[in-house]
């Protein structure tokens, strides 16, 4: 999934909680710059705490990535609209932290997911749809094998806008050995 010899920070996935609160808002706040137009993680605590409670349900599957050697939250990574029968897919999402983004540990938290997603989860398949001028986000899912399928115009509505996005894709049978 990484290019070979390629040393990567050490990270954790935890299951957030109530206890994790404060740290999250806190790190969502200083992060509002990154995430601009890409991503709306919740922000208030109201919000953070609906995102805990859909924990409960079973298509969603909301981890936070943490710094193992600071135990600082670097990351937040899902797998949400979990299909089962046939299909076993879901999407991905994630978004990363001040000061954490570009030093690997996305990458580190989502090969994590990935294993989580085809292994205990068993899902199939995971779709990342990301916007076309998110190109370190682009260039992330690439080094991670997934295969670009296509684009939707107007995807999502974030911070108000309909946005377009690639759609990015990776089965179990992607993934090396």
């Amino acid at each position: 999934m990484s290019p070979p010899g390629r040393s990567l920070p050490q990270v954790d996935l935890i299951v957030p909680s109530l206890d994790h609160e404060e740290a999250f808002l806190d790190a969502v706040a200083r992060s509002r710059s990154l995430h601009a137009h890409f991503v709306e993680p919740p922000a208030t605590s109201a919000n953070y705490r609906l995102n805990i409670a859909r924990q409960r349900e079973p298509r969603y599957e909301l981890r936070l990535v943490v710094d193992r050697e600071s135990g600082a939250l670097a990351r937040v990574v899902n797998a949400n609209e979990i299909v089962r029968g046939a299909a076993q897919s879901a999407f991905l999402g994630y978004y990363a932290f001040v000061p954490f983004a570009g030093t690997g540990r996305m990458e580190a938290g989502l090969q994590a997911m990935l294993r989580e997603a085809f292994g205990p989860l068993g899902l199939h398949r995971l779709e990342a749809n990301i916007q076309p001028d998110n190109t370190r986000s682009i260039d992330l899912v690439k080094r991670l094998g997934f295969r670009l399928e296509g684009v939707s115009p107007g995807y999502l509505r974030i911070h108000g806008r309909w946005r377009d996005h690639e759609r990015w894709a990776i089965t179990r049978e992607d993934l090396p050995g």
